[in-house]
């Protein structure tokens, strides 16, 4: 039996923290850890990967066909998955998983995660040392995973040195696919200064937020070049703006187009120079359009849209990445607030958004975009299975992983994985789960990963092992 604790996590921040005072190097990957502090037999970050894992007798979910194999014997190598048939031997080194029949699936992908802001409560996140906010953010990574979602594409948050712990073993977690700071307008969502924090100087910081990374605001072509490349700088894998009004920022109503097209395109070409492409946070169709026009290539919400906006993105092709909000969201505001007031506003569009995406056959990826709620976040499983109402179990499944992968390819060199992610396929990288059930039947069970998940593989590391 193997499976990560959370107080083992703690002890790795701990001895991070610790040893930050004496100095900094660069690790095999050039990544800065504290000097001396590598992951050590005396406090392991991770399971070892086992040379190879042969699960046995298993039916395959690949995430693409939405159909069950008959059963199978399925061989891992490394972190990658070496052969799938039948009657395969095992090496005299390697763990065999009697699947029993068991289905076995790709990990899940969350599509649109915060892995800076989904734990802290939004007076925590706006206030709290930087330190404490790592440590938070380790904690859910952790929890993320054990709940079956082994890749992540973070949109908006300082978490290129999350991303780096996670990478080099020092705490267990999903992969992450980082934007880096969410780039914004003045007034735009994302823009949380206070009214005492203008004027801004064009090409200066906007806030403590700028200024660690979280957000970015630009204010003309020239700026949003700068700021997309700053991102790429730093390893983000794809870029995210906010061509519209948001929920939670202060000073953005919903209905305020942010960007205008020129800056649109500046972030566009931008991105595509880099072989990356750029996602817009976008709820009404005005904004949407725009964004469209200007040549980006997915919109993350899309909340209020309409039957012309479902048309145009149907006919550019364009990505819609949306998250069916459960009403608990809103909780995370002050009840009657004006981001209280917005969101039940974008909460209502919900099931249009997802009756137009199925009308009009859009490319739909699914996230979860939980913040400032731990409890929420815990949720995580439970919002995928909310999509029965649109999709059949199969759908939503294929959804969460082959479908989300292929909008993640969309990075194409600046991914940060060399493999493919969200398929049960040879070749692709070993992020698997192991499951109690069949959730292409009822996929309930991805709502209950405790109980449900027997085997949770990622990278060809196990870190939860309960076949019995």
């Amino acid at each position: 039996m193997s499976r990560w604790s959370l107080s083992r996590t703690a002890q790795c921040f701990a001895l991070l923290f610790a040893a930050a005072f004496a100095g900094l190097a660069l690790n095999a990957h050039g990544h800065e850890v504290a000097a001396g502090i590598q992951p050590a037999a005396s406090a392991p970050a991770q399971p070892p990967r086992p040379a190879s894992t042969l699960f046995r007798n298993v039916r395959v979910f690949d995430g693409l066909s939405g159909q069950l194999s008959a059963p199978r014997d399925v061989l891992v190598k490394g972190n990658r998955i070496e052969r799938i048939a039948t009657g395969l031997p095992a090496d005299a080194d390697a763990l065999v998983i009697d699947g029993a029949g068991r289905v076995l699936m790709p990990g899940l992908i969350d599509m649109h995660w915060h892995s800076m802001f989904a734990g802290p409560s939004l007076a925590v996140a706006m206030q709290a040392e930087r330190s404490y906010l790592a440590v938070v953010a380790g904690v859910e990574a952790t929890r993320a995973l054990m709940r079956g979602f082994t890749t992540v594409r973070d949109m908006g948050g300082a978490a290129f040195g999350l991303k780096s712990a996670v990478d080099d073993g020092l705490i267990p977690g999903p992969r992450i696919y980082p934007s880096g700071a969410m780039i914004s307008v003045t007034s735009g969502h994302g823009d949380f200064r206070e009214f005492t924090d203008l004027p801004r100087a064009l090409g200066a910081p906007g806030s403590r937020h700028d200024l660690v990374g979280d957000t970015a605001i630009a204010d003309s072509p020239d700026e949003v070049r700068i700021r997309v490349r700053e991102q790429l700088m730093r390893g983000a894998s794809q870029i995210k703006l906010t061509a519209g009004g948001g929920v939670s920022s202060p000073h953005s109503p919903l209905d305020a187009i942010t960007f205008t097209e020129p800056e649109l395109q500046a972030a566009v070409v931008a991105a595509k120079n880099w072989g990356t492409y750029v996602a817009v946070h976008a709820y009404m169709p005005d904004a949407i359009r725009q964004a469209v026009n200007a040549g980006v290539l997915c919109i993350e919400h899309g909340s209020l849209m309409d039957e012309e906006t479902a048309r145009l993105m149907a006919s550019k092709g364009t990505w819609l990445s949306t998250q069916p909000f459960p009403d608990a969201m809103a909780d995370a505001f002050p009840r009657g607030s004006d981001q209280w007031n917005k969101a039940q506003e974008v909460f209502a569009g919900t099931d249009k958004t997802y009756r137009l995406a199925k009308k009009y056959k859009l490319k739909t990826a699914f996230g979860t975009d939980v913040l400032f709620s731990s409890a929420l976040a815990g949720q995580q499983g439970a919002i995928l299975a909310s999509l029965a109402r649109w999709y059949s179990p199969s759908e939503v499944l294929v959804m969460a992983t082959g479908t989300n992968a292929e909008l993640l390819a969309l990075s194409g060199k600046r991914s940060p994985y060399a493999g493919q992610v969200g398929v049960v396929r040879e070749g692709a990288l070993a992020d698997l789960l192991l499951v109690n059930g069949d959730p292409t039947v009822d996929i309930s069970l991805v709502a209950r990963p405790e109980q449900s998940f027997a085997v949770i593989m990622k990278d060809g590391i196990i870190y939860k092992n309960r076949p019995q």
